[in-house]
């Protein structure tokens, strides 16, 4: 129980990290942040909007708690992820850079893999 539990605030921290790096410049419309998102297509509000949502989401996945709003900040984010990445491939075609990406997918997918690991080893010793 130990270890899961280790590895889950491991992994989520560093993946909470990564997110809140991404949602900051995207709160404060940094310039940065509306030449990437704007020259893939979308328009100039979506950004505050987007980085709002990755707070909210990160905020969600760190409370104890709220099973089913902790489930729904795992997919809001990893349709996020996979929603970036796949707009990046359609504007610019596949380049290397884009393989970056794979790292903030894993620490999502590995964080949400051990949150229910967690959350079954709880239940067994509740049993119990």
């Amino acid at each position: 129980m130990k270890k899961t539990n280790t590895i889950y605030w491991i992994v989520t921290g560093l993946f909470s990290v990564f997110m809140l790096l991404s949602a900051i410049p995207e709160i404060l419309v940094a310039p940065g942040e509306v030449t990437m998102i704007t020259g893939l297509g979308f328009p100039k509000y979506f950004i505050p909007f987007l980085g709002v949502a990755k707070l909210l989401g990160i905020i969600a996945i760190l409370i104890p708690g709220f099973k089913r709003i902790k489930e729904w900040a795992y997919a809001g984010l990893a349709f996020d992820l996979i929603g970036a990445t796949y707009s990046m491939i359609a504007h610019d075609g596949w380049m290397p850079q884009i393989s970056f990406m794979l790292l903030p997918i894993t620490f999502l997918f590995l964080s949400y893999y051990f949150y229910h690991r967690k959350s079954q080893l709880v239940a067994k010793i509740e049993m119990y």
